[in-house]
């Protein structure tokens, strides 16, 4: 293997080891729940796409968002399952990061959707049916698709031309870039810019608006003179703040622990990409149907029949 470091080298493929130093318990304490993850993140989703799609009553902006954020949590779901084998080949590993990226990108832009559905809502109430019309929400959707791919796209052209002169061995069950670029013999200051300037452009900017949108709200329920009145326009914003918090918080602690932890733990890094690609997706559906009656109703009814 010291001879393979050293050496300038393009490898077929890529070798995955999931969490390094437990691999003797890997096989059942590990894998275990990580199957039972991906597989309650898949039923989850669906059931809540199931009963958005069928239920005419929840033909709503607000429920429309949710069936969006549920799409690319499905997404999200699928491509992060690891391969059995533990194998990639360079081009099936450039196509995975790019459609967990992509999904990343279009989840945050749909969270960003959500927070302004909130807005027009509670501060611009007498006009919500004539500003998110059914028309102008798939325009929305369309542009949150094309931007996440548009950014993402440049990200495995970038790495393909490079040649890998490290071992090719990533720590974890998936391909990620700011993994991949570390692996390269050549500079990677081009995509250290272009990876962090997109995690500004679309995290960074998608949060900062978030915030701005709850200021306003925050501001707006705040000057209603009824305290219940107050609560229930704020109760309307729980499932959506818990959402954005459990995307956002582990997304932006390993962007800072990339760029600038060098002397973290490499386990707590690979721990935390697991949490901010499998959690949301598991959550996001729990969140909803406990917070949300109208679609806990419609769920129990769907079961109870």
């Amino acid at each position: 293997m010291s001879a393979v470091n050293v050496t300038k080298f393009k490898s077929a493929v890529f070798l995955l080891t999931g969490i390094p130093g437990q691999e003797n318990i890997q096989n059942v304490w590990i894998s275990l729940p990580f199957c039972l993850t991906y597989g309650i993140s898949i039923l989850g989703n669906s059931i809540i796409l199931f009963i958005i799609k069928t239920d005419p009553s929840l033909h709503e902006p607000m429920y429309i968002f949710l069936f969006m954020l549920g799409v690319t949590d499905l997404g999200l779901s699928i491509a992060t399952i690891p391969t059995i084998l533990g194998i990639y080949f360079f081009d099936a590993c450039f196509a995975q990061l790019f459609f967990i990226h992509s999904f990343q990108c279009i989840e945050s832009s749909v969270l960003l959707l959500m927070a302004f559905d909130r807005y027009v809502a509670i501060c611009n109430p007498l006009r919500y049916a004539s500003i998110l019309t059914l028309p102008r929400i798939a325009k929305m959707g369309l542009v949150c698709v094309l931007r996440g791919v548009t950014v993402i796209i440049p990200l495995p052209l970038l790495l393909k031309r490079f040649r890998y002169c490290r071992a090719n061995v990533l720590s974890h069950s998936y391909c990620l870039h700011q993994d991949i670029m570390k692996l390269a013999c050549s500079d990677i200051t081009v995509n250290s810019i272009y990876g962090l300037s997109g995690s500004l452009l679309i995290m960074g900017l998608d949060s900062l608006l978030i915030f701005l949108s709850y200021v306003m709200i925050l501001k707006t329920v705040l000057s209603v003179a009824s305290p219940a009145e107050c609560l229930r326009a704020l109760n309307t914003c729980v499932s959506h703040l818990c959402v954005v918090l459990l995307f956002y918080t582990p997304e932006i602690s390993l962007t800072v622990i990339h760029r600038f932890g060098n002397s973290s733990s490499h386990l707590l890094q690979i721990l935390l990409s697991y949490v901010y690609l499998l959690v949301p997706p598991l959550m996001n559906p729990v969140v909803y149907s406990v917070k949300s009656k109208h679609l806990r109703a419609r769920i129990i009814r769907v079961f109870i029949k």
